[in-house]
Formats: structure tokens, C-alpha cells, sequence
């Protein structure tokens, strides 16, 4: 008798068993009596809860659709069919949808593979069913994920970051993933939802769907491609307009007389006033890379080095040219020569003091006429009754050789500084032109 009861539970257990493989919809339909008067009762879902741990289908050889969508405020919706839960709404007092605790419930292990951080996800989160099965379950999430930058164009660069969605256990036999929504639906959500003025501004969202192959399994994956761009003001005000103003007043110190003692002290406190600026302003650059800003940097520290040691030069030039000027080598007094205009190519030998020595050529405004560095050339009629006319005229050719050298040497100067304010000029143009550029498009 006892073997006979035994053989009976096994035959009971069997023909359970062989319900469910074969899916008989009785075997999972939620018998929801008494839910109109004492609302949902959580009995009546217990033999579904104890099936959580098994993918909720009824054959297993047909893989469960689950659906993605996402917004970038951070939330991950995932949807799907649960096979395990069905009832009847006209049955149970009109209800068609509820919450469950998801932990009542299997959910699919959809992951985010650039997803570098701890999963601070809240517990205690509910999932939506409805009548059908259909499950809806939304994970709020903060997502810090790999993104390779571009940042060569810095602030002006426009970035485009992956999110790879996939299942880690279940292969594409058991879990095939779709999208839940359009992805331009999913972008004008996301472009709707983030409204503050912060330093991403999103382009739009694209999406793939491929398989990712391991070893002999497959894994269904959806990737989503993040377009953002970097708005560029605030680095413009903080970094690029301080830079620029430096640059302009170094270019106007050109205006300084070269012969005065005012244009290096003044040069070189600007040089100090940028390097100051330049390590304010190193929290504000990105850590890797070498983008176009700051070789835009680099090359105005160039210059303002240059333009100071041009100035030290032209001031050391001219101190030696009016105590012993050296004289000029031919292919400097050809440059001379094919660098002026034709009318005013070199001085001439004054004949009057240095009234007639023409040195205005090539040097900027605000350069004082070189008149002081110049001794004044003794009257030939004071020479004649001094009683010595023939040491005189060769007193006034020494004067005279001696002032044209002078002169040359300071209209090399000013070639000198005409050349470095042009280049000056250019580099401005050059880095306003590109700028307006890089913001437009």
C-alpha cells in the first residue's frame, strides 16, 4: 500500500510537470476571486513568486523578448513578457495593472559594459505587470562609463560616447533584446528632459544592434551612441579672451619709443602677468591630450618672448650705435635696400645737421626720430675761422659716414619692429578667424 501511494505521488508530480512543459494556460492563470472586495491578495501570485529564479516562459526553447529604453536623466526602462502571470481584469474588480516588488520577480540581467562605478541603485524598487504579463521595470541609475575623447579641438570639440547594453548570462537563445521605443523618440526625450545650462549640450542618439561572440556563445547587444558637444563660453570668457588681451596690449607696446627705457620693464611684467595667468588657469585644461588651445597658449608665450628679446636687442643696438656703431654687412644694408620703398630707401649724407636724415621709414608710430642719438655736425663757416678748413672737412666726412651708419642701424631697428608688429598682427587675425570658425560649425 505504501508502494502503491508512493508510485502515485510520482504519477501526480509527473503529470504536473507535464502541464507545464507543455504550457497549459490553467497551470499559470492567476485565480483572482475575492479581489474586487479585499483587494489584490498575495497569495494568489505565491506559486509565481516561487518560480523567480526561472526565466518566466512556459517553453524554454523560445528565447524572452526583453525590450530597452533609456533617457540620459538617467533612467533604464527594460520591458518584458512574463508567461508565469495572467488573469482576467473582469474577474478581479476591473484591476488590469499593478505593482509587484521586483524581488518577488526574475528580472533580466541587462548591464551597461562602460559602466565604471559601484550600482548605487535604490533597493526596494517595484516593477508595473498588467494582466497579460507584460512587466515594466524602471532602474534609476547614475551611469559613469568610458568615453573616448577627442579633445584636440578643446573647448570647441563634440564627443561621441557608447552605451553598450547586453545580457551577461543569458545567450541569444534564451534573451533576444529589442528597443522598446524609437531611438529619435528615445533623443527628443532626452533633449526634452535636460534643460540646464551645464556644459554638455546633447546633438542627438543613435543606436546598433549586434551580437558579441564568445568563445562559442553569442550575447545579443544593443549600442547607443551619445552625441554631445561642449559649450564653449565659458572657456572663451575664462581662457581664450584674458590670453588675447595680453597679446593686443604686448602688440601695442610697439608704440613705445624703441630708444626709451619704458618698452622692456613693461614687456617683461607683461610676460610675468601671463605666466601668472597661465597657472590660474591650468585647473580649466583638460588633464590628457594636447589640445589646440594650448599650443594656441605655447605660441603666445612665444611671442612675447620673442618680443622681448627683439626689444633687448634693438635697445642694445642702439646704445652701441651711438657710442661706436659697427659697421653694416653688405647683405643686411641689401635687405635695407629692398625692404624700404625706393624714395626712401637709406639716409642720405645730411648736409644741415640731421634735419634732412630720413629715418622715418618702416618704424612705427610713436618711435622718436633718432635726432638725439646723433651729434650735431660743426658749420663749415665756424670750421673756416677756427684756421683749420682742411681738418674741418674731414671732421664733417667722419661726422657725416658716422651719421648715416647710425642711421642705418636705426632704420634696421625699426624694420625690426615693423616686421614682429605685422606677425603680431597676423597671428591675432589668424586666432580670431579660427575661433569664429571652431564656434560655428
Amino acid at each position: 500500500m505504501e508502494r502503491g501511494w508512493l508510485h502515485g505521488e510520482r504519477f501526480l508530480l509527473c503529470l504536473i510537470l507535464h502541464l507545464l512543459l507543455q504550457g497549459r494556460g490553467d497551470t499559470f492563470t492567476i485565480n483572482c476571486s475575492g479581489f474586487e472586495q479585499h483587494g489584490v491578495d498575495p497569495a494568489a501570485f505565491q506559486p509565481m513568486f516561487d518560480r523567480k529564479a526561472f526565466r518566466p516562459v512556459v517553453n524554454y526553447s523560445i528565447p524572452t523578448q526583453v525590450n530597452i529604453s533609456f533617457t540620459l536623466s538617467a533612467i533604464l526602462e527594460v520591458i518584458w513578457h512574463n508567461q508565469f502571470i495572467r488573469w482576467n481584469p473582469e474577474e478581479c474588480g476591473g484591476i488590469s495593472e499593478f505593482s509587484i516588488a521586483t524581488e518577488n520577480l526574475w528580472l533580466p540581467d541587462i548591464f551597461i559594459q562602460e559602466f565604471m562605478d559601484i550600482d548605487e541603485t535604490p533597493t526596494g524598487l517595484m516593477a508595473y505587470v498588467n494582466s497579460e504579463g507584460r512587466t515594466k521595470y524602471d532602474k534609476p541609475m547614475q551611469v559613469v562609463s568610458i568615453c573616448n575623447l577627442d579633445i584636440f579641438y578643446f573647448p570647441f570639440d563634440e564627443q561621441n560616447c557608447t552605451l553598450t547594453f547586453s545580457s551577461f548570462i543569458y545567450t541569444v537563445e534564451n534573451m533576444a533584446l529589442g528597443l522598446e521605443k524609437e531611438v529619435q523618440e528615445i533623443s527628443n526625450t532626452s533633449q526634452n528632459l535636460i534643460q540646464s545650462k551645464g556644459e554638455w549640450a546633447l546633438l542627438g542618439i543613435y543606436q546598433k544592434q549586434m551580437k558579441m561572440t564568445v568563445d562559442t556563445s553569442q550575447y545579443d547587444q544593443i549600442i547607443f551612441y551619445v552625441a554631445i558637444r561642449r559649450r564653449p563660453t565659458l572657456y572663451v570668457i575664462n581662457l581664450l579672451m584674458p590670453s588675447s588681451f595680453l597679446v593686443v596690449i604686448d602688440a601695442l607696446s610697439f608704440y613705445l619709443p624703441a630708444e626709451s627705457q619704458i618698452r622692456v620693464p613693461f614687456k617683461m611684467t607683461l610676460l610675468l602677468g601671463y605666466n601668472v595667468f597661465l597657472l590660474m588657469m591650468n585647473d580649466l585644461l583638460p588633464d590628457t591630450g594636447t589640445p589646440l588651445i594650448s599650443m594656441y597658449f605655447a605660441l603666445c608665450l612665444s611671442l612675447m618672448v620673442l618680443s622681448l628679446l627683439e626689444t633687448i636687442f634693438i635697445t642694445y643696438l642702439l646704445h652701441l650705435a651711438t657710442t661706436q656703431p659697427p659697421p653694416m654687412p653688405r647683405w643686411l644694408h641689401s635687405l635695407l635696400l629692398h625692404g624700404t620703398s625706393p624714395m626712401k630707401c637709406c639716409p642720405t649724407v645730411p648736409q644741415k645737421g640731421t634735419k634732412d636724415l630720413d629715418l622715418t621709414h618702416a618704424h612705427l608710430p610713436g618711435l622718436k626720430e633718432p635726432v638725439e642719438l646723433v651729434g650735431k655736425v660743426p658749420d663749415p663757416q665756424e670750421a673756416e675761422l677756427s684756421g683749420c678748413p682742411g681738418s674741418t672737412r674731414a671732421q664733417q666726412e667722419g661726422e657725416a659716414q658716422k651719421q648715416h651708419l647710425v642711421g642705418l642701424w636705426v632704420q634696421f631697428s625699426h624694420m625690426m619692429d615693423t616686421l614682429l608688429f605685422r606677425f603680431y598682427l597676423l597671428f591675432m587675425a589668424t586666432s580670431v578667424i579660427t575661433v569664429i570658425v571652431l564656434w560655428n560649425t
